[in-house]
This record gives structure tokens, sequence and C-alpha cells, in this order.
């Protein structure tokens, strides 16, 4: 089936303007143009229009719809037309050629030269991976594809346009993003361009005049995306290449991390790390949480749930213990998470950026079942851990099912019996009252009945008492508000 590029027609704007100015050319570019030979659904369209100054460009979009931003610096406007959702924007481009001002890989070092005349050739020279230095000529209706972009789709390789050095020297930011490349469209990378990306990973740690090459942001932003596309083989192409050592160097601790054979069959840490994020697309785990991908808070807390196990790690060749032991590695753990995550800047990505915290709280809460096994556990203490708003409280039922499944017994069975246990009292907890979904039943008093009922100040005791009430709530000895004001009377 043959490609369905877009007419010129599906842009009225761009119509008019090449009926106003008959000499431009309008070209999609970048993604798009690649996203539709792969056959894919476009989100993003980037459009190139050659032949008409950057005022007559300007001049015009305004006049035929809302320009969202204007980067003339850069030549490049992004554009709401007019009759289309506010929230349907679109980039216009001139030709232009970027000059790296120091060809240090410094991230943004280069300046912007836009020409309207430049040959679409040349501009699609500067790009960086040839399956995204293709054009389509929106008028001529043909591909223009001056470096091989369409066989590299073919034989599905992320390869640099040009000599790959060049390329990467210019931006080392290139050097991470041929790995996320090479993982959202699940393609190789060809074998100059893999070479040269393991032979200058480290360049991204350089630093010129005290200020980093390649912002931390700009790693986490590669990493999250990363992950996103495909956790298992994000973090094996992140350490074949050399990236997780020159950015999370802490997760290769978990290699070679021995545990016990008795729960641990699947390997060491690593290993147990690989299977519980390979279990997040399984079909177990979908027919267990209806089908919900997990997002990216949850696989950073599957990915750094035992990194503490390195750095607690006891046996009883070299430590005279019973048995091996990682006694306390959920709170270290949750210090190396957090140290890890801040320094990557993980939050600061603005359509990938996770929160931090609600990672690191999963991490050093994920040994809840065995610290406490779910029978011992009061009802009001299950609620802040599974259904509180300032909790990840979704997120880490997940993580218990995750880590249990990931977990493998000698019989080669995934370990689920504190988590299946945990499952049947939160479903106790809402058959008693009357509770589904993510919410619990509302609480039965409030501070202010209390204190009107006992003629008491606000003040600890008050909340005391209230927690009291909400946990014979939950577990179902108190089940109106008349019983409850009731029970207040006693106390």
């Amino acid at each position: 089936m043959s490609p369905q590029f877009p007419k010129l027609t599906a842009f009225p704007a761009l119509a008019s303007l090449v009926e106003e100015f008959p000499k431009t050319e309008v070209f999609l570019v970048g993604g798009a143009t690649r996203d539709i030979l792969l056959g894919k659904k476009i989100t993003d369209i980037d459009l190139l229009v050659r032949n008409i100054t950057g005022d007559e460009l300007g001049d015009f979009l305004a006049r035929h719809g809302r320009v969202v931003f204007a980067g003339k610096q850069f030549g490049i406007w992004k554009f709401n037309e007019i009759g289309r959702p506010r929230n349907e924007v679109y980039d216009i481009a001139l030709p232009r050629t970027e000059f790296s001002l120091h060809k240090q890989g410094m991230y943004r070092d280069f300046t912007v030269k836009t020409n309207p005349r430049l040959p679409i050739e040349e501009d699609l020279a500067r790009r960086d991976f040839t399956v995204n230095a293709m054009a389509y000529n929106l008028i001529d209706e043909k591909l223009i594809d001056p470096h091989n972009g369409q066989d590299d789709l073919r034989d599905k390789l992320i390869r640099s346009v040009g000599k790959a050095a060049d390329r990467f020297q210019e931006d080392f930011s290139r050097i991470l993003r041929a790995i996320r490349f090479s993982l959202q469209l699940g393609f190789g990378i060809e074998d100059e361009t893999l070479a040269t990306i393991k032979a200058m990973l480290p360049k991204i740690n350089k630093t010129i005049d005290g200020k980093r090459a390649l912002p931390y942001e700009v790693i986490a932003e590669e990493f999250l995306k990363s992950l996103a596309a495909d956790p298992v083989s994000a973090l094996k192409r992140w350490d074949v290449t050399g990236a997780l050592a020159e950015t999370i160097p802490e997760l290769l601790e978990m290699k070679g991390c021995v545990q016990p054979e008795n729960w641990h069959t699947e390997g060491d840490v690593w290993e147990h790390a690989l299977l519980a994020l390979a279990k997040l697309s399984s079909d177990e785990f979908k027919k267990e949480f209806n089908d919900e991908k997990p997002d990216l808070e949850l696989v950073l807390a599957v990915l750094f749930h035992d990194i503490g196990k390195p750095y607690t790690l006891k046996t009883p060749e070299k430590d005279g213990v019973d048995r091996v032991r990682f006694d306390g590695h959920d709170e270290v753990g949750a210090k190396v998470a957090k140290e890890a995550l801040e320094r990557l800047r993980a939050s600061a990505p603005p359509d990938v950026g996770v929160a931090v915290d609600a990672v690191v709280w999963m991490v050093a809460h994920h040994m809840l079942l065995v610290h406490g096994e779910p029978e011992t556990l009061r009802p009001d203490t299950i609620e802040r851990y599974f259904f509180s708003d300032r909790n990840p409280s979704k997120n880490f039922l997940k993580l218990l099912y995750i880590d249990g499944v990931a977990t493998i017994g000698p019989d080669g069975l995934g370990m689920t019996v504190l988590y299946d246990r945990m499952k049947e009292r939160i479903a106790e907890i809402q058959r008693k009252t009357g509770s589904r979904g993510l919410k619990l039943a509302k609480p039965l008093v409030s501070g202010e009945d209390i204190m009107t009922v006992l003629n008491m100040q606000a003040g600890p005791r008050v909340g005391e008492i209230l927690q009291n009430i909400r946990a014979k709530q939950l577990s179902g000895e108190l089940k109106s508000k008349a019983e409850a004001l009731e029970y207040i009377k006693k106390v």
C-alpha cells in the first residue's frame, strides 16, 4: 500500500499562500514524513516553505490564523489555522542552515541562518538522521530523499546524516537521541553510528567554562522517552552503549548482586529488575489491572525498587550472617533513587517529567507487606497507603504486584501470596464500607463534629479520635454517623 501523503488542500491557509505567492514551495518535513512512510498516524506536523521572506510569511500567517509563537531568529512560526481547534498547532519554517559556534557539542550552541532560496536538499543536510532528513513537496507531490532515508526505514536502521562524528560533535544530545529513536521506532542502529555513539558518549558530561555541554534535563528527557517506548530494551540499550554508565551508574550496581535462590531463582538484582520491567507489558499485568498502561512513575519505581540491595548486601561468607540479606535496602534505595533522579532533573522535561517524590515514596515503602503482613495492618493504614490522594496509591499496588510476579521461587512461579492477601484485605474494606474504585467511603464524622460533641478545642487529641473512628468505620464496626457520634460520647 502506497503512503498516503496529505494534499496541499489539507492546509487551506498554505494553499492560499501559494495563490498569493505563486513561486512559494511547501514541504512536509521531519517526523511527519517519516511516519507517513511507516504507515503511522502523524501527530506533529512540520512544514517548510521556500521562496518567501520571513516578513511576508509572518504577515500572511497573522491574517489567516493565530500565530502561537514566532521564533523569527530561527525562522519558525507555530501556527493555528482559522477554523481548526486551538490545540491543533503546526510548525512552519523557512529553509535554514545551522552553524555550530564552537563545534564542542554544547546543546543549542549554534547560530541559525535562514535563506528563503536555500535548496531543500541543503536544509535536509543539517538534520540528524537519514530517516528524519526527507521532505515531501506538497505542490509537486514528490518525495525528496537525498540521504536514502527510505532505505534505512526499510532496513529499520538509525543512521546519521553524513559522518556520525560530525553530527554528534555539533550537538551531543544527538547521541542519546539516536538511542531514543531506535527504541521508539523499534530499529537497530547502523554500525558506524553505533560505534561513534559508544566512543563519544563520555562527552555528554563534558563541561566548558563551568557549563555542562548537555544539560541534565535533556538527558532526562531522552532517558524517560526511551523508557516510555520500551522499558526493557531501553535499559539494555542504555547499558550496552555506555549511556547508563555516564548518566545513572547507580543502576549498574545491581549487576552481579546475588540474591537468595529460595526467593529469587530468576537471577541477580539486575535480572530481577529486567524481569519486573518485562512484566509491565505482560498479559497477566494487563488482566490484573484492566489493560491500564503503566505510566513513567510506575516504570521508574519498578526500575529503582531494589536499587538499595547492592549497598546493603550481606552474605554468610563475607559477613557471617545466616543467609543473604539486604536489611534496610528499601530506605537506602529511596535515598539512592532520590539522589539519582534529582541529579538527572527527572521532573524537568515538560512532556515526560515525573514526580520524583512519588517514585521515591514507592521505593521506600515497597517492603510494606514483608515488614507487616496484610492481616496485621490497620484499616486506616491500608487507606493511607492505597487510597490517599497524597501518595501514589494507584501505582503502589501495581508495584507490589510486579515485584511479586518477578520474584521467582524454586517452583518457577512468581511469589504473589502477600499481594493476593493484601488485595483481599482491600476488597474486604471496600465491601464493609460500600466503597468502589480508588476512593473509600467518606468519613462518618469530621473534626468539628468531635469538638462539638466533646466541647473541646482543636488539637492532636481531636486527630487521634478522628483516626480511631475512621479505623472502626473501615473495619465495619461503625456504619453510620449516628453510631460514630454515639461512640464519640463514650470516648
